[in-house]
């Protein structure tokens, strides 16, 4: 099944989807995200039809923004897009960093859009102020418009009328959790940023987070994690404690780019935690998930000639 993918966007579980959902109850009613991206896994949940409700939040506001224009405005969204894509400009590298830096000083959302679409690999970075850093990708222009015009259409057809977007802390979210809820939780991995993710405006402290994981313990709450793993040999990030006594799941991610160029044959290995009351649910035991040799996973879109553009006036 092909899945709508407006942006790119690093980290995104959007390859990893239909494995992860292998573990997301069946009679899941709502699917909260808290740490949510690109709501990749709420998108692959919501086209196989495995959730009735949806709860997005990220803690970056455009972010959340950009998601909630995506599900409810389309239409304008993706004439945005198309005027900025489309319009003509003396020199396109020029005009990449003027969004960024109308951006930062705006924090419109709609130009977002345009630089998660633009930006090296789909690689989002912020820089100790919370301004978005990242560089243009010299090789492609982005996503084509009649292509994210369906990417928007798709995702507002699978979210539309059954989704809330809000931009709150996580520790606010938690709190407020339904018993039928269903959470999946994919936060900055402490090792490989400490206590900071260039992702975020801020990262989450280990301690902080095992605690928050321990009252949902308390509360019976059905919860995944992806949080830590590994690449050959060496470990990224400290493993979730044993006292939570979560179930944990393996998975196979294919090999890294880096390792590619090197002409390593290294494995990167993602970890998915399990709480107690879903893994007893789903009577789920320690599990390794691997990958033939010959997959995969696809990270970047074919590229797009490099061309130019300029910004076009704001949706209302």
């Amino acid at each position: 099944m092909s899945l709508p993918q407006p942006f790119q966007y690093q980290g995104s579980k959007r390859t990893l989807a239909p494995l992860i959902l292998q573990y997301l109850p069946i009679s899941t009613t709502r699917l909260v995200e808290p740490f949510c991206g690109s709501a990749a896994l709420s998108i692959a949940t919501a086209a196989r039809g495995r959730a009735k409700e949806f709860w997005l939040n990220d803690f970056n506001k455009p972010l959340a923004e950009l998601l909630a224009l995506m599900i409810n405005s389309p239409r304008e969204l993706a004439k945005f897009y198309a005027e900025l894509w489309h319009g003509d400009h003396a020199d396109a590298l020029e005009h990449y960093y003027q969004v960024r830096e109308e951006f930062n000083r705006t924090q419109d959302a709609q130009l977002l859009l345009y630089l998660l679409a633009r930006c090296v690999k789909g690689a989002v970075r912020y820089n100790g102020e919370g301004l978005f850093n990242q560089s243009p990708d010299k090789r492609r222009l982005g996503t084509q418009p009649e292509t994210m015009q369906a990417n928007l259409n798709a995702v507002s057809a699978l979210l539309r009328g059954k989704t809330i977007v809000t931009s709150l802390s996580y520790e606010n979210v938690l709190a407020n959790l339904r018993a039928d809820d269903a959470v999946y939780m994919d936060p900055p991995y402490q090792g490989v940023c400490g206590e900071r993710d260039s992702r975020y405006f801020a990262g989450i402290a280990f301690d902080d987070f095992v605690a928050q994981l321990a009252v949902l313990n308390l509360k019976n709450v059905r919860y995944l994690v992806s949080y830590d793993g590994r690449l050959g040999s060496r470990s990224y990030g400290k493993p979730l404690p044993a006292k939570l006594h979560l179930t944990l799941v393996e998975i196979e991610a294919g090999r890294s780019s880096q390792a590619t160029l090197l002409g390593r044959d290294e494995m990167t290995v993602e970890s998915l935690y399990l709480s107690p009351a879903l893994a007893e649910e789903l009577e789920v035991v320690p599990t390794m998930h691997r990958r033939r040799r010959n997959e995969q996973m696809q990270m970047m879109e074919k590229p797009v000639p490099y061309g130019k553009a300029k910004i076009p006036k704001r949706v209302p």
